[in-house]
């Protein structure tokens, strides 16, 4: 069975290739959410969503933002930890900020965002002695603590409330409970794993030393930060009536948040709004979608403009003070004796 296994991967991958397949993939599921959102909304009026936008209190939107906010400060820790890991300490807090705030905020919209995400990194790394393989590090240990944040969320959240997964994917109950207890085994059978020493992966000569297993805990509460924060800040959003348990919006959220993902598609744009109107029917639908359009713009637009802001003035910064550097090595002459002697008589 493992011989026949390994002839299919290897077929797959001289024939046609796993980047084509992605891409195949991501191009179907942004298709059915295009055809999912025309179909639920095609006699939606506008107007009706302005109203509905109109009617959320400022308090709410404010609280909202707080929240999203919190988020973005507990992303930073994804860069942070990732710079520890693999050795670079000398890396300060705040540039690691920089680095997660922006690789995210810009990568995200812009789609792509393991190559948008992964130049914005390598400006800003750069300046502090990391090179492209650095980069690329940081960006599996990222990964790494995004997938396992989710994982355990999703997994957490399908194995206590199974129903509001069925909402997305149509499978029984029962399956998704499978599904949800399964992911939490297999992340425990990975700390257990961690737990026999020092672990190591690469390819190509090119290795990462993962995180051991109390790391890898801190892991998966960073993930879990982000990913709470950031459902609360849509939750907040929601219509007042009918009410809905917070368990059941997270396995949502989760759900939606990595099909968006997946889809590559700019901030999930089309493919997380679809997941969000089919799993949450009880709501009217003009309400949802003044939700989502709100939550867009504190969630991705406003920190993408003040991503974009703040690297188009560090450019300038950077930019300015280079002919200053250059002026300032530049060797200099010792004045004539001549013109010494003037200057002190004046």
């Amino acid at each position: 069975m493992r011989k026949i296994w390994t002839i299919f991967v290897s077929t797959i991958h001289e024939r046609i290739g796993w980047n084509k397949i992605g891409f195949i993939a991501s191009f179907a599921v942004l298709c059915l959410a295009g055809v999912t959102l025309y179909r639920m909304l095609r006699h939606v009026e506008p107007a009706r969503v302005l109203e509905a936008i109109g009617n959320v209190p400022a308090s709410t939107i404010a609280t909202a933002a707080v929240f999203v906010a919190a988020a973005y400060f507990t992303l930073t820790f994804y860069d942070f930890f990732s710079l520890r890991t693999i050795g670079a300490k000398h890396v300060p807090y705040r540039i690691a900020a920089l680095g997660a705030f922006a690789s995210y905020a810009i990568g995200h919209n812009l789609g792509a965002t393991v190559f948008t995400g992964g130049a914005i990194r390598f400006r800003i790394y750069s300046a502090w002695g990391l090179n492209l393989l650095d980069v690329a590090k940081i960006a599996f240990v990222t990964g790494l603590t995004f997938w396992l944040g989710n994982a355990f969320v999703l997994g957490l959240g399908m194995a206590f409330a199974p129903d509001a997964a069925s909402a997305i994917d149509h499978l029984p109950p029962w399956i998704n409970r499978l599904i949800g207890i399964g992911g939490l085994l297999v992340i425990c059978g990975y700390l257990v794993w961690l737990l026999g020493g020092k672990r190591e992966i690469g390819v190509k000569g090119v290795s990462v030393v993962l995180p051991n297993a109390p790391l890898t805990f801190v892991q998966i509460l960073i993930g879990v930060f982000d990913l709470g924060l950031s459902a609360i800040g849509m939750y907040m959003l929601l219509p007042v009536a009918p009410p809905i348990d917070f368990a059941h919006f997270v396995v949502v959220f989760v759900l939606a948040t990595l099909l968006g993902f997946l889809s590559h598609t700019p901030g999930g744009l089309g493919v997380f709004d679809a997941a969000i109107l089919i799993a949450l029917t009880q709501y009217p639908k003009e309400e949802l979608l003044a939700t989502l359009l709100i939550f867009r713009v504190i969630y991705y637009m406003v920190p993408f403009a003040l991503a974009l802001t703040i690297m188009i003035c560090r450019e300038l910064l950077m930019a300015s003070r280079a002919p200053s550097k250059k002026v300032s090595s530049a060797p200099t002459c010792k004045p004539a004796p001549q013109r010494q002697r003037s200057l002190r008589d004046h």
